[in-house]
């Protein structure tokens, strides 16, 4: 992912740097388990330790990147070159390192925890969101607007019902994250086609306990890519409501609407050409980087399907469709956070929005009440679309005196009746319980 759209502790995560660590890691304590069968000596064991401990500890620097990378260029492989250039550094004790395992299982169980850690910061960030929604949603409870369908005005909703629908929704997508957290958290190191054949299920269990994973149950030479699919999954469907989000969020800003609007900073320039803009780009950047997310779904599904007991088709693939959308999905919630903390709400504009139809919104009570009070149900919605339609073609006309001289109607409900129809309060007498329903007893 590109600068623009990454944040620093997931560009450190998916540094070459941190990869080559997190090889590493796999690799010693691939040892550490050899050691306590006693296939790789106490003293092997020691001096392993004393000569990784700094890249460990506090990483690889960008030069032993480039050295490993011009040694590849030989090698024409990224592990044998990184096995080299470890040697050298360990001296012969080296010859220990990826005793019986094959590239995979260094790169699927390090490749587990990179994704495991990956995901953790996804799921702190959704957690975030929730909070600003969940706040923001209480601050806006009673806030009346216009609710839509087909983007024509409906009936009267609130605004923080909006905003305990979006805290649902992310409610769920944080269960299908916490789904996809233990579907990756699995590492394999058991061999070139997953028999243990040269490594014993011991050596996996203890890498797979030190890096708070699990190991695989059966494997052939890779972590099977359901697992990476349904990650991607997780991530495509957040996206997709991130993308949600900002949707609503630039209908709201649109000129004839404004009841909402991103924060505009002192300073901010909305246009090169056209001083007096104030446009939606935070929701719009969101938009566009929801696709991005969504579009690396299809090549993780088609990863899953590969020749035998493994190919590497799906190795080029992963490289950039793993870090791209981990980077992505944590700079969306993190900018999504702060859109919603910040967004500027209207609710005079909101309750001026609601009135532009001078009344239509009340249709369906006046419905109801003429179809109990006896009426076919669609001899009484003849009636009121008669009226409402009337209203609909002359803006001078306000629905409810239009009712009340409509004798047909007037037969069946008296003027005190329509009149009571006529209460904002009777589309919003459930908010509360909506709203311990989503948000429990606060």
């Amino acid at each position: 992912m590109i600068p623009r759209y990454t944040r620093p502790e997931m560009a450190r995560l998916w540094s070459p740097e941190e990869k080559l660590r997190a090889w590493l890691l796999v690799e010693v304590l691939a040892c550490e388990g050899w050691a306590r069968l006693g296939r790789v000596p106490e003293e092997a064991l020691r001096v392993i330790r004393e000569k990784t401990r700094k890249y460990l500890e506090e990483g690889f620097s960008p030069e032993d990147v480039a050295r490993v990378e011009e040694i590849e260029k030989e090698t024409r492989h990224d592990v044998i070159a990184f096995l080299t250039y470890m040697e050298r550094i360990i001296g012969p004790e080296g010859r220990y390192l990826h005793l019986g395992m094959t590239s995979s299982d260094m790169l699927d169980t390090a490749m587990a925890w990179l994704m495991k850690r990956a995901l953790e910061i996804i799921i702190e960030d959704v957690k975030s969101v929730m909070e600003v929604l969940k706040a923001r949603a209480f601050e806006h409870k009673d806030t009346v607007m216009i609710g839509r369908t087909h983007g024509i005005h409906a009936e009267p909703i609130t605004f923080g019902l909006k905003l305990a629908l979006w805290y649902e929704e992310m409610r769920r997508n944080l269960r299908r994250l916490s789904a996809a957290l233990e579907a990756i958290s699995y590492g394999k190191i058991s061999g070139a086609v997953g028999t243990f054949a040269h490594v014993e299920p011991e050596v996996e269990a203890y890498v797979c306990e030190k890096m708070g994973l699990k190991p695989a149950p059966v494997s052939n030479q890779i972590i099977q890519r359901d697992r990476y699919a349904e990650y991607m999954a997780a991530l495509a469907i957040l996206a997709g409501t991130v993308e949600k989000i900002a949707t609503e969020i630039r209908h709201l800003q649109r000129t004839e609407v404004l009841e909402a609007e991103e924060y505009f900073a002192r300073g901010q320039k909305g246009s090169s050409a056209m001083p007096h803009k104030r446009n939606p780009i935070l929701s719009e950047n969101l938009c566009g980087l929801a696709r991005l997310v969504r579009g690396y779904l299809t090549p993780a599904l088609e990863n899953m399907a590969l020749w035998h007991e493994r190919d590497i088709s799906h190795s080029s693939v992963e490289r950039v469709i793993v870090p791209d959308a981990t980077t992505a999905a944590d700079f969306m919630l993190k900018r999504l956070e702060g859109l919603l903390r910040n967004l500027v709400v209207y609710p005079e504009r909101m309750r001026r929005n609601l009135e532009l139809l001078r009344g239509l919104i009340y249709s369906q009570p006046l419905l109801l009440a003429l179809t109990e009070k006896g009426l076919p149900r669609q001899e009484a919605y003849r009636l009121v679309q008669r009226n409402a339609m009337a209203v609909w073609q002359d803006p001078e006309k306000d629905f409810k005196n239009q009712v009340l001289s409509d004798a047909e109607i007037t037969r069946y409900l008296s003027p005190e009746e329509i009149e009571d129809l006529f209460d904002l309060r009777r589309y919003l007498r459930h908010v509360d319980t909506i709203f311990r329903r989503v948000f429990g007893d606060v």
